[in-house]
């Protein structure tokens, strides 16, 4: 997670594949080991840092799509998503 100028931001999937998943609650997608090593930076009750079941049952693989938003604020397409105040 990355502090820039007061914004906090996620991190950005590693790769691609078939290895993304998607959180079930805020939908930030990373990849199955990022969620394993650090959680989902918008809901860390679910508690998936270092737990393959917690991870396995608070995420999901199947979604379609997916938005990078440089500035939150200002993004249409953020606000439109109800994005804008989550980590991205």
């Amino acid at each position: 997670m990355a502090n820039h100028g007061g914004v906090v931001a996620a991190q950005i999937p590693t790769s691609f594949g078939h290895e993304l998943r998607a959180c079930l609650r805020c939908r930030l997608v990373k990849t199955y080991d990022q969620f394993r090593e650090s959680g989902c930076e918008n809901c860390p009750f679910f508690q998936m840092d270092d737990d393959h079941e917690r991870v396995v049952d608070c995420t999901t693989p199947n979604f379609t799509g997916m938005i990078s938003v440089i500035d939150p604020a200002r993004s249409w397409a953020a606000r439109w998503l109800r994005i804008g105040i989550k980590l991205l």
